[in-house]
């Protein structure tokens, strides 16, 4: 439980100065992201994560590629310090840990079933529940940012806060998840490729 735990602590921002958006900025964010969403079946990307401890002084960096299939099978693979690969599929999480393979039914634990959601929705940027988040929706520099605060109060034990910078075009550039002690995981996509086959062996352990 606690290796997913971590994992599923996946995913901070440069101190810029923070601006509230207007209410249309934020009307024309949702609509450009949910449109994207629909038109969206997969999404392959590398991914540099950044692991921030209070009591490190330098975060641990990693990185790899991650592929997304519609509606929620996700695969993450580490390929840099360390070989690691964790795949959400079928709800259930599948775990490589360098030939070592292990299974967990994610349809049998409510928390880690709505973690999955939380991660995919976040990947494809379809979070835009008010009954799920309190929601802010923020201009920093010449970035568009928007936090998520979960409201179930079982999750907030887990994760406090959601950071999502989204692209000019309404794709998810940046990922960043607060923990309650105030530590956090930030993922940073480069190299983004939408709708394109992806092999089904990519969701495999």
């Amino acid at each position: 439980m606690y290796r997913f735990l971590i994992i599923a602590l996946l995913f901070s921002c440069i101190a810029f100065p923070q601006t509230q958006m207007t209410k249309e900025e934020a009307r024309i964010l949702q609509e450009q992201v949910r449109q994207k969403s629909k038109e969206t079946r997969t999404i392959t990307s590398d991914f540099t994560q950044y692991k921030h401890l209070d009591f490190l002084s330098n975060d641990i960096e990693s990185s790899g590629k991650m592929a997304f299939k519609a509606p929620e099978n996700i695969s993450w693979k580490y390929l840099t310090p360390f070989s690691y690969k964790v795949v959400f599929k079928d709800e259930k999480l599948l775990i490589n840990d360098n030939g070592n393979k292990s299974k967990l039914d994610l349809g049998s634990n409510e928390l880690f079933k709505q973690l999955n959601h939380l991660i995919s929705a976040s990947i494809n940027g379809d979070m835009f529940n008010a009954n799920e988040f309190d929601i802010s929706y923020l201009k920093e520099d010449s970035a568009r940012v928007v936090h998520f605060l979960p409201k179930d109060p079982q999750f907030s034990e887990f994760i406090k806060a959601f950071h999502i910078t989204f692209s000019n075009e309404g794709t998810v550039d940046e990922v960043k998840m607060i923990e309650p002690s105030g530590d956090y995981t930030k993922i940073v996509f480069s190299n983004r490729v939408e709708n394109k086959k992806i092999p089904d062996e990519v969701f495999s352990q």
